[in-house]
């Protein structure tokens, strides 16, 4: 029975093996996977530190822009959010233009653990560079923004 698994496992990964979007997704979850490894002694997720780092970028961004900057939906940001203020990593106040709006800082605890945070998965970042010349990275970046742009465009 084992075997009959793992000659399926086999007939789908060749049928992928063509595919870019199969490759992508294997290397970015292979990213994800090491950079949560590296955030688990902080206490943080990706998705937390990436709202952190956003916000030592943005201080004071509502949690819809901050949604938009990490890329991912303003109920999955709320979520964050409310961890992260009820770890006392970030304050969250009405706006004075809208009162609406929460705007959001970090507190000093935030930006204490971000430093630390950011240092580990940076060093991830950097490995994953290592595995490439100055040159190769460059033209890394150049075609998945390529492929970013292509599939951006709404196509017939």
């Amino acid at each position: 029975m084992a075997e009959h698994g793992a000659e399926e496992e086999e007939k789908v990964r060749a049928s992928v093996a063509w595919r870019p979007g199969n490759a992508i997704k294997q290397a970015e979850q292979a990213l994800i996977a090491e950079k949560t490894r590296v955030l688990r002694p902080f206490g943080l997720t990706v998705p937390q530190y990436v709202a952190l780092y956003a916000l030592s970028l943005a201080p004071g961004a509502s949690g819809a822009r901050l949604a938009r900057l990490c890329s991912v939906t303003p109920q999955s940001m709320t979520t964050v959010l409310k961890t992260l203020e009820s770890r006392g990593l970030i304050e969250r106040h009405p706006s004075p233009d809208h009162a609406q709006v929460l705007v959001t800082r970090l507190t000093e605890e935030g930006s204490a653990l971000l430093a630390g945070a950011d240092a580990a998965a940076v060093a991830v970042e950097r490995r994953l560079l290592g595995a490439f010349t100055s040159e190769e990275a460059d033209r890394l970046r150049s075609l998945l923004e390529r492929a970013i742009r292509t599939l951006a465009d709404q196509g017939p």
